[in-house]
């Protein structure tokens, strides 16, 4: 069951589906809880993004990912951890990821704030890294409307989150949690060159778990993603996550652990390359900068005590970060 097969047969995992468009709020609360505490992830359809320009945005990635090695470095990630991000430049599971990182590249898109702006001075906050125009037409457009409406999505997600844990539904859509986020948008492409080994320690992402509130992703048809639903079992059992056409899968990230007190799941997660091409597409839903992120009141009580102490979102994040991407240093005498 290591690499998710069974005889012969890829091991899929069965997701609960939360549909947006549902008038019964009670249904999706049901449904989303029950996936919250059994494995952390699940479906979401009818969130109001069209197949079309879905479709577009995975053809804009797929250009930008076309470009040389040469044209991606000029647009190499920052400290802001904006811009491209080169294979093996993540490096998730360093216990058995031994020798390499990730066999993926990316490139990392966040919410846009004016390098003039005094917001611009924090952590994850300022101008993003873009392509030039001639060279890719439109594709800032489309990415910033995807960033847009992806937001809208996450919110969404948010509020029936928020019920689910016995709070008022506007609990993460205050000024402070998502109307002020540390969204970010994260185009990925695994190419095809490398098959994923994990006796090896070889993997198109290693397994982790994400760092922030919840992460949607969209994915093309090709299977590669698997979660692990109990990290401590010996051996782990892995599950692929089938792709479903016009849906976002989503899963919580430790943050959102931490905040539940460990009663909502963050699931380690993976993806192993099967000499095919993927392409995916990430969006990463973080707090405010100055967030505290503390035990929620309804996940606490005399037999069950807050585990984590208070801490603020751009400190959590920024150490994750800090943990999982190569130095840039490493990268100097590709910014001369």
């Amino acid at each position: 069951m290591e690499n998710g097969i069974v005889d012969g047969c890829a091991n899929f995992s069965a997701l609960n589906c939360i549909d947006l468009s549902n008038p019964d709020i009670e249904q999706s609360v049901s449904l989303l809880k029950q996936a919250c505490l059994d494995c952390g992830f699940f479906y979401v359809v009818n969130h109001g993004i069209s197949q079309e320009f879905m479709e577009e945005v995975f053809a804009q990635s797929k250009r930008f990912f076309d470009l040389p090695l040469s044209a991606k470095m000029k647009l190499l990630r920052n400290e802001k951890n904006r811009g491209y991000t080169p294979v093996l430049d993540e490096h998730l599971d360093p216990e058995n990821q031994v020798h390499v990182g990730d066999y993926k590249e990316g490139y990392y898109i966040g919410v846009e704030v004016p390098e003039d702006d005094p917001e611009a001075e924090k952590p994850f906050y300022g101008p993003n890294v873009w392509p030039e125009p001639d060279q890719l037409p439109c594709w800032r457009e489309t990415m910033e409307r995807f960033h847009r409406e992806a937001l809208d999505v996450a919110r969404g997600v948010a509020r029936i989150i928020a019920l689910a844990l016995g709070l008022d539904d506007n609990f993460f859509n205050k000024p402070e949690m998502l109307g002020e986020p540390i969204a970010t948008l994260r185009l990925l492409h695994y190419g095809g060159q490398v098959t994923s080994d994990p006796s090896k320690g070889i993997f198109g992402a290693g397994a982790h778990s994400d760092y922030g509130l919840i992460t949607l992703l969209a994915t093309d048809d090709v299977v590669g993603l698997q979660i692990c639903k109990d990290k401590d079992a010996k051996p782990q059992v892995w599950e692929y996550v089938a792709p479903v056409n016009g849906a976002f899968i989503v899963n919580l990230g430790d943050m959102l652990e931490r905040w539940s007190n460990c009663i909502f799941k963050s699931t380690l997660h993976r993806v192993l390359g099967n000499g095919q091409e993927r392409y995916s597409i990430a969006y990463f839903v973080e707090p405010s900068h100055d967030c505290l992120v503390e035990c929620l009141p309804t996940c606490k009580s005399e037999k069950n005590p807050p585990k984590f102490p208070p801490i603020l979102c751009r400190t959590y994040l920024g150490q994750r970060y800090k943990d999982t991407h190569a130095d840039l240093n490493v990268y100097k005498e590709h910014r001369t």
